[in-house]
């Protein structure tokens, strides 16, 4: 060892000592022959020394060439076909995934000296590796992701849940928005333009949803391990701005220029039919929704309001928010055109304008900001994180857990994520469990040199880590099950 200092404690006293040739002071150089590989490290003022086993190793690529490599990794790094790896040696071992007991790996060494029995060289290693990534290249460029990616539960998204009450909506507020135009064309009045333009807007969002919500459905894949559950947030999001924009924005500009510029209006018979019928068509898609959402809240033990308030659903939550400001709209704008009407001030239509405008702007600023929080990576609630907490540590092998995240991914999804203190002792029984203990004790009167101890240690000590990965797999698998909501579980071993 290059010069390492250890202290020797005494009765009273640090000595200091140095293992490099060069020092004046230090214990005895150990003994050549056998035992070269044990080295004098600490020296007490007691009847016996205390000694190392084994100097430090140094592993380089030769050491790591013993490493396991799976069937899949050996085909596409080494350019390997199946029945290359036949004549290969095989080596079971524990799987990580819940769905497969065990799996086959091969040596790297092995898998390495094939490839180049296969191809001859480094060189035409080399350059076949090259071909295939150009290949792939191509391929990845020449594929339209949007459309090849396949997608699960097509023909029912839009036929209950979410998808359901957006559906509804478009086609309401699709009705809504040609009759509420045609009363505008006919009167002239700047609430009714107010009310089309809402009505147009709420089409548009709710649009959009829908195609957030088919492809939120769409099966995880390379690009996005974890799926694209996020994609409905993005699209109540894009809503959000949306009616801020479109809703809000033309609402305020043709309030403002009826104030600049008023002109009459003409009978509002006409348009109060229409808003009266767009109340009602409103009224029916806000119940749709509130049922809706007191179902869900219902299954996950929420308050009608927690349920909106942390925009568990992002759909169904902008149809509602959308329906209840129309429904507000419609009273307000009749309102305003009620009072034109009895006092022939046009003022007052464009205050209507202003107000449904202001109305809109409200909802899209608590759109904008609920689905910002949900897309940076909401907690869960409290109380569900302190369940999946005690859940693990009232498990035997657990010691304590530290650095406890469970985020919530949309769609009723769960990121659970735990650095674990593990009791080594009882990791060690779980594997003692499960072997001869006679035969253990054999082979342990059996060892005579360091070597021995060695080799011993090294091949006990690669079981008892295989089972400590076992047992992490218990502990995922089993708060998967009691948790079906958790689905992606990362337990880091401390």
């Amino acid at each position: 060892l290059p010069d390492c200092r250890v202290v020797s404690l005494g009765l009273g006293k640090v000595q200091y000592y140095s293992t490099s040739d060069t020092s004046k002071d230090g214990p005895p150089k150990p003994p050549s022959g056998d035992n070269a590989g044990v080295i004098w490290l600490l020296e007490f003022n007691f009847p016996h020394a205390v000694r190392a086993v084994l100097k430090k190793r140094e592993y380089g690529a030769k050491y790591t060439q013993n490493n396991f490599i799976t069937a899949v990794r050996a085909m596409n790094e080494f350019c390997l076909k199946p029945s290359d790896l036949e004549q290969l040696r095989k080596i079971r071992r524990r799987s990580p995934h819940d769905d497969t007991e065990a799996f086959t790996v091969f040596l790297r060494s092995d898998v390495e000296a094939k490839a180049l029995d296969v191809w001859g060289s480094h060189e035409a290693l080399a350059r076949e590796r090259n071909l295939r990534k150009e290949v792939e290249r191509q391929y990845q460029e020449s594929k339209f992701y949007f459309l090849l990616t396949p997608r699960s539960g097509q023909r029912t998204t839009f036929l209950q849940g979410p998808g359901k009450v957006v559906m509804v909506a478009i086609c309401i507020n699709g009705l809504n928005f040609f009759f509420k135009l045609l009363a505008w064309v006919y009167t002239g009045s700047a609430s009714m333009f107010s009310e089309a333009i809402h009505s147009l807007a709420d089409t548009c969002n709710q649009a959009l949803l829908a195609l957030g919500i088919s492809q939120s459905v769409r099966n995880p894949d390379a690009v996005h391990p974890y799926g694209f559950s996020n994609m409905r947030y993005i699209a109540s999001l894009i809503s959000g701005v949306g009616i801020f924009m479109m809703g809000a924005g033309l609402s305020w500009y043709h309030g403002i220029m009826g104030l600049l510029h008023p002109e009459p209006i003409e009978s509002l018979l006409w348009a109060y039919c229409i808003l009266a019928g767009s109340l009602v068509s409103e009224g029916a898609t806000l119940l749709v929704a509130i049922n809706e959402i007191k179902k869900s809240a219902r299954q996950q033990g929420l308050s009608f309001y927690e349920y909106v308030m942390q925009s568990r659903d992002p759909s169904t939550n902008v149809v509602l928010l959308e329906d209840a400001a129309a429904v507000l709209g419609v009273i307000l704008a009749a309102g305003c055109m009620g009072l034109t009407s009895l006092t022939g001030n046009p003022t007052y239509d464009s205050l209507g304008s202003l107000g449904v405008g202001t109305l809109l702007g409200a909802v899209s600023a608590f759109l904008i900001y609920t689905n910002t929080e949900a897309l940076l990576g909401r907690s869960i609630q409290a109380e569900r994180v302190q369940k999946l907490t005690e859940f693990l540590e009232n498990d035997p092998a657990v010691r304590a857990i530290h650095d406890v995240k469970a985020t919530d991914m949309g769609l009723s999804k769960v990121r659970f994520k735990a650095e674990v203190d593990f009791d080594g002792r009882v990791v060690t029984r779980s594997y003692l469990e499960k072997q001869d203990i006679d035969q253990i004790l054999n082979d342990i009167q059996q060892v005579k040199t360091p070597e021995e101890l060695e080799n011993f240690m090294l091949k006990h000590g690669e079981n008892i880590i295989d089972t400590l990965g076992a047992e992490v797999d218990r502990l995922e698998k089993e708060l998967k099950q009691r948790n079906p909501e958790v689905r992606h579980v990362d337990l880091e071993i401390l």
